[in-house]
């Protein structure tokens, strides 16, 4: 991750999980009433999507450890060096280790809702625990740095910690759109945070590099950060709207095929009553 290209993959792990949940958990929550108008609707349906949204998490995970472990400069597994005497990129280690919980989150998935050996809720439990492994490990991630790079950390935080209370409460409140609709902001805003620390940090093309201890550069990407999770809350308003227009559509072209079948219905059963 002590790159641009580091960030960029987490970053578009998490908004590519954002949007994605922006888009399920209001098509879900407008399906609840007419299970009728999408196969998605049934229970059925949405099991075989969280089967496979686990398998890309465990996928996407996996790719995250290969890549912080295998990479030219990387530990290739070793976490020890022996001729310096020390320990061996445990940067590159805590990341493998965030993606680690990533993993296990996305088997957990598939295996609550591929069995009925696990309670349903354990995938939400799973899924708090590895947010908060990675705000954990965040945390003392950034000791010793420059102001800067320590503030950029810290807000990042706050999307963490925020989303693993909130992952957490579904525990209890499954279903809960206001909750899973949170959860789907602060995906978003960690997801576009991670690409920001790495044009901070890590300037793509040559680009100039910010000033670690300007003041000014403090308050304003404080700022900046406020500005991500409006533009964060925007796309989910969009993406709410979108979905609920589509399903009403759906809705209003479903309701003349369902009263002609129930025309039928009463026709066939006036002719028993006349035989």
């Amino acid at each position: 991750m002590a790159n641009f290209k580091g960030h960029a993959l987490p970053g578009s792990f998490f908004l590519l999980f954002g949007l994605w949940w922006s888009v399920k958990f209001p098509l879900k929550y407008a399906c609840k009433k007419n299970k009728k108008i999408f196969y998605l609707g049934s229970k059925a349906g949405f099991q075989r999507v969280e089967i496979i949204e686990g398998t890309v998490k465990a996928v996407f995970a996996l790719i995250g450890m290969l890549a912080e472990q295998f990479v030219p400069d990387g530990p290739h597994l070793k976490l020890y060096n022996y001729e310096t005497q020390g320990w061996d990129h445990l940067m590159n280690w805590q990341h493998s280790t965030m993606y680690l919980f990533y993993g296990l989150s996305g088997v957990v998935d598939v295996l609550t809702h591929a069995t009925n050996a696990i309670p349903v809720a354990f995938d939400r439990l799973m899924l708090s625990i590895a947010v908060f492994i990675e705000g954990f490990l965040f945390y003392y991630h950034v000791h010793g740095r420059t102001m800067l790079d320590a503030h950029v950390h810290i807000l990042l935080l706050t999307a963490i910690f925020g989303g693993a209370l909130c992952i957490f409460l579904e525990v209890f409140c499954r279903g809960n759109i206001v909750l899973e609709l949170l959860r789907a902001s602060l995906c978003i805003l960690q997801g576009s945070w991670f690409w920001q620390i790495g044009f901070v940090l890590y300037p793509p093309n040559g680009g100039p590099e910010w000033d670690q201890k300007d003041h000014g550069n403090m308050m304003f990407i404080t700022m900046c950060y406020c500005w991500h999770y409006a533009f964060a809350l925007l796309l989910l308003a969009v993406n709410y709207t979108v979905v609920t227009w589509v399903v009403q559509i759906k809705m209003k072209a479903a309701q003349p095929v369902e009263m002609g079948l129930l025309k039928n219905s009463e026709r066939d059963q006036e002719s028993e009553d006349e035989i």
